[in-house]
């Protein structure tokens, strides 16, 4: 019946994945990306006044280099009148940016940042992306900021990029330089602009779009390839993130992990069946061989004081012969032999084992070393580790799983951690205990992302969901951060439970699913 239950359960789970629509982009993986969108523009000083000469878009590939289309930034290189900039989507003001690098053969350039300003940097996939895939545009096009009714104040002033959605259509190219066309609308002022994966990586630069005569025409956009991009940067000695893994949605590994759960949990459920049973088996083995060696024992036991008793019944017959020689008076020892042996007849018939014995002969059978055909010593995970170690302690390497993972941005290495009991990670960071288990978050100042590292001894799995959230977000989770002592590693396990709870407060300011989640399985190091 349980089977059953489980069967059913499984293909539940089944049905719904197949009933469930092809997963689209995370909306959350285009906004963090669109942090790294910025609107580059062209102002024209005389000093005293300043004039907006043109705007298009541009990436952070590095914290203070942008790249950009060649013709956006044309006119910089014959008029030292004009200056550029860089206005970010999020902050409060743009900064002052130099031409560094001009490509116009397949219209790229590069900008760098002045006055210490810094643009979170944003991935590049470095592989061919599929023909149909679907893509996303981001960038600041000027037919909405003229909608809008912008003023040139709010053109320099930190805005949320436009994003927009199409699709690939592969194998057509412009012939002067590689390019992608894609459907994903694009406007006067998107010109630079990434064009994304579901992802949030970038896949192409915007660049151009088709041109109609009657205006009834489709429309379609140009962005140049990842292939163009890529020695354009080599070329300028530009290092940028990259990542190649498939683009998995969140809802997708959650779905697989259901899968895995239900696995696992027939699997263990199977074995645990398998166990009992073999253990049944093994105590109605045990069983027998106790009650056949009780009942044998029995029939010894029986047989010997019969023996005995007939020796004392011969002892007295003896002694009464010699007696009635003497005229009736019977030796000592003759009653004394008799004594003994009528003793040792009743004593050897009440030590006899009892029926009720043969249950706990059984259950002594199967204790024995070597014994036990259930397995049962083998059940606790890290039943292999050495003698008086905790399951999932110690030092570990960890290693990405990457049929459980979802990597979009993060470099994948392996991780070396080392865990003791009570929740302390590499001897000086203390993780805080809760429902779900051992986990820490981390806010950095330098990053803007919020980590949530956890980790489970009895599985040893080590997990690190990343959260690429927008400035408010940041700022609000550092400002809880501030608020929180964590404890010294070994402080107990009240103080460990009570930081688990204060890291709540983080927790409750993040989006309900994680832009990464990275799952490494963990060994003993070697």
């Amino acid at each position: 019946m349980r089977v059953a239950r489980q069967i059913t359960a499984f293909l539940a789970i089944v049905l719904a994945a197949l009933a469930s629509p092809a997963a689209l982009a995370d909306p959350a993986d285009i906004t963090a990306a669109s942090r790294s969108v910025v609107r580059v523009v062209i102002i024209e000083s005389d000093g005293d006044r300043a004039r907006l000469i043109t705007h298009g878009t541009g990436f952070a590939v590095t914290p203070n280099l942008i790249v950009t289309n060649a013709h956006v930034v044309e006119q910089l290189r014959g008029d030292d009148s004009l200056i550029a900039g860089v206005v970010p989507a999020e902050g409060r003001n743009g900064f002052p940016a130099r031409l560094v690098a001009y490509s116009p053969g397949n219209d790229l350039a590069l900008l760098r940042i002045e006055g210490g300003g810094s643009i979170t940097p944003i991935t590049l996939f470095p592989s061919a992306p599929g023909d149909g895939a679907e893509v996303y545009a981001v960038g600041y096009p000027g037919n909405v900021d003229l909608a809008q009714g912008l003023s040139m104040a709010d053109l320099v002033t930190p805005q949320e990029a436009v994003k927009t959605r199409g699709y690939l259509s592969g194998g057509r190219s412009s012939r002067s330089f590689d390019t992608l066309l894609h459907t994903a609308p694009l406007g006067s002022g998107n010109s630079g602009g990434p064009l994304l994966d579901s992802c949030g990586r970038v896949l192409g630069v915007n660049s151009f779009g088709t041109v109609s005569d009657n205006g009834t025409d489709s429309s379609f956009f140009f962005a140049i390839s990842m292939r163009e991009l890529a020695s354009f940067l080599r070329k300028a000695n530009v290092t940028a993130h990259t990542s190649g893994l498939p683009c998995r949605s969140i809802a997708d590994l959650n779905r697989a992990e259901a899968e895995r759960a239900m696995g696992e949990g027939a699997r263990i459920a199977a074995e645990t069946a398998a166990r009992t049973e073999a253990r049944e088996r093994a105590l109605e083995t045990a069983r027998r061989e106790a009650e056949i060696a009780v009942l044998s024992e029995r029939d010894n036991g029986l047989a010997l004081a019969a023996l005995l008793l007939v020796g004392a019944l011969g002892a007295g017959g003896w002694g009464m012969v010699q007696a009635s020689k003497r005229r009736g008076r019977f030796q000592r020892k003759h009653v004394l032999g008799a004594g003994v042996l009528l003793a040792s007849a009743v004593i050897v018939w009440f030590l006899r084992p009892s029926l009720t014995t043969i249950d706990s002969r059984a259950r002594e059978l199967l204790e024995q070393p070597g014994e036990n055909p259930s397995g049962a010593a083998n059940d606790q995970p890290g039943a292999s580790a050495s003698a008086g170690a905790r399951p999932g302690t110690g030092k570990l390497v960890c290693v990405l799983d990457p049929q459980r993972s979802r990597v979009t941005v993060s470099d994948i290495t392996d991780v070396p951690i080392e865990w003791s009991e009570g929740g302390c990670m590499n001897g000086k960071t203390q993780y805080g205990a809760a429902q779900d288990g051992w986990s820490r978050v981390l806010v950095p100042n330098g990053e803007e992302a919020v980590s949530v590292n956890a980790y489970d001894p009895a599985t040893r799995t080590y997990t690190v969901e990343r959260f690429l959230v927008d400035l408010a977000t940041m700022t609000a989770a550092r400002n809880e951060r501030a608020k929180l002592s964590a404890p010294a590693c070994g402080a107990g396990e009240d103080a460990a439970r009570q930081f688990g709870r204060n890291q709540q407060a983080i927790k409750a300011l993040l989006p309900p699913e994680p832009n990464e989640r990275l799952r490494y399985n963990c060994q003993i190091a070697g």
